[in-house]
């Protein structure tokens, strides 16, 4: 039996429909059946392998950029250069960004409207890969549904065979009625 025979042999006897109905998912569940290999992968390995820099690079911006150590070095330095424009620089009247501060403004604007765009996209990316491990449990889950249903099938083959095979011992013990 080829292996393209196999494949449709067992979407119609446990999907209940021709492989050209099934999605991918389930054709690579079956292929996995098909040939006796393992079909769980990590969802992180995964999407890291399929990654793009620009989306590494999203990552580790939001995740330095959502920490509290960020939080505490940004107001170390915020906190910082108000009081060097205010209090040192100011004495002598040579504060480069006097109060109120309009380039601390301008810089923190232009950071916010570059950072927030930067974690939107490694928020999508993290939403793409809890979509793969849906996709990736969802495979495993029915691999391991379709394999229980062959196993069950097995059982009730053995069954049905012990209880043939009990059937004609107890009529070749009976004498036949005369």
């Amino acid at each position: 039996m080829s292996p393209d025979t196999a494949l449709a042999d067992l979407a119609l006897k446990l999907l209940g429909k021709d492989i050209a109905d099934a999605d991918d998912e389930e054709r690579r569940v079956l292929q996995s059946i098909v040939e006796r290999s393992l079909i769980s992968r990590d969802a992180m390995d995964v999407a890291d392998e399929q990654a793009t820099f620009g989306e590494r690079l999203s990552d580790r911006v939001a995740r330095v950029g959502g920490s509290w150590g960020f939080i505490i070095v940004f107001s170390l330095v915020l906190f910082g250069w108000m009081i060097l424009n205010s209090e040192i620089l100011g004495r002598w009247h040579d504060a480069f960004d006097p109060f109120p501060y309009i380039f601390l403004n301008l810089m923190l604007s232009t950071i916010a409207a570059i950072q927030a765009p930067v974690i939107m996209m490694s928020q999508n990316r993290q939403a793409a890969k809890d979509r793969l491990a849906a996709s990736l449990d969802y495979q495993i889950n029915l691999r391991a549904e379709l394999e229980i249903m062959r196993l069950h099938e097995k059982v009730d083959e053995m069954r049905f065979h012990e209880l043939a095979g009990k059937i004609d011992e107890l009529c070749a013990r009976t004498p036949p009625k005369e």
